[in-house]
């Protein structure tokens, strides 16, 4: 039976830090809102791999071919495989002034939950991407992981150099990023990892220009936490489910400023 793919606008919302993949040489968790304002996953993408053209960033418009359910194994609710060839970038980013106006036009108008509302909407329908407004931003824990890639994904570079595949260097993050916060719904304390590819691509240049790992992430930490989570902005946390599990993550964070809401006139 011939696949059925569908030309869909997306405006790119979650880009992850790239991971190793043996189909695809690595790929990156990217989602996105439709014109419909309906969430959606685009896997797999390969996007440092794809060509310059193609190389669309986080809130740009994009035109693409999506397979118009399911992405292979990947069940959840949001998941489209794409045809990479299709993709079109159309127009530049989504413009942060106004207090971010173009981009809250958009995000403004999704739902929003507490992260036990979207475990419960998993369970229930396998929706597996959402907006979490937290009532309170606690931490952002940062605790050091493997240096290096597992051994099978190192086998897999070399692999792919042996056989002459492009081997763009992808360096391993050695910490993991989490944030502590609180929802509406409960006093409970969740920590979540962050895995939004910027955070990762911040460490990298920090520690270029720090000479320290450990330096570098207290300034990530310092940037995720204080900065974007500070209490002048309207953050709320993209968050989605890493496959096969339902273990939630932040996949991206979205801090614009807050907007004073206007006064109602005087009747009297």
């Amino acid at each position: 039976m011939e696949t059925e793919f569908q030309k869909t606008d997306v405006l790119i919302t979650v880009m992850t830090y790239p991971l190793p993949s043996r189909g695809y040489q690595e790929l990156v968790c990217t989602a996105g809102i439709t014109r419909s304002g309906e969430w959606v996953r685009l896997y797999p993408i390969n996007y440092r791999y794809r060509p310059s053209d193609q190389q669309f960033h986080k809130y740009q418009w994009i035109e693409i071919e999506l397979e118009s359910k399911g992405a292979g194994n990947d069940k959840r609710k949001e998941s489209r495989r794409p045809n990479l060839e299709t993709i079109k970038i159309l127009g530049n980013p989504l413009s942060t002034k106004n207090n971010w106006l173009e981009r809250r036009q958009v995000i403004d108008a999704l739902p929003e939950h507490s992260v036990n509302e979207l475990r419960r909407l998993y369970e229930q329908d396998k929706t597996s991407l959402g907006i979490v407004r937290p009532t309170r931003i606690l931490d952002m824990k940062v605790e050091e992981v493997e240096r290096e890639w597992k051994p099978e994904w190192d086998n897999l570079f070399r692999q792919l150099t042996l056989f002459g595949e492009i081997q763009k260097p992808l360096a391993k993050i050695p910490y993991k990023f989490s944030y502590v916060f609180e929802c509406e719904d409960t006093k409970d304390k969740h920590e979540t990892m962050c895995e939004d590819w910027e955070l990762g691509v911040l460490f990298l240049k920090e520690v270029e220009r720090l000479g320290s790992e450990k330096a570098a992430a207290q300034s990530v930490r310092e940037k995720f936490l204080n900065d974007l989570c500070s209490p002048r902005n309207d953050t709320r946390f993209f968050m989605g489910t890493i496959f096969p599990y339902n273990s939630w993550v932040v996949l991206g964070v979205f801090y614009p400023p807050k907007i004073d809401k206007p006064q109602q006139p005087l009747l009297f």
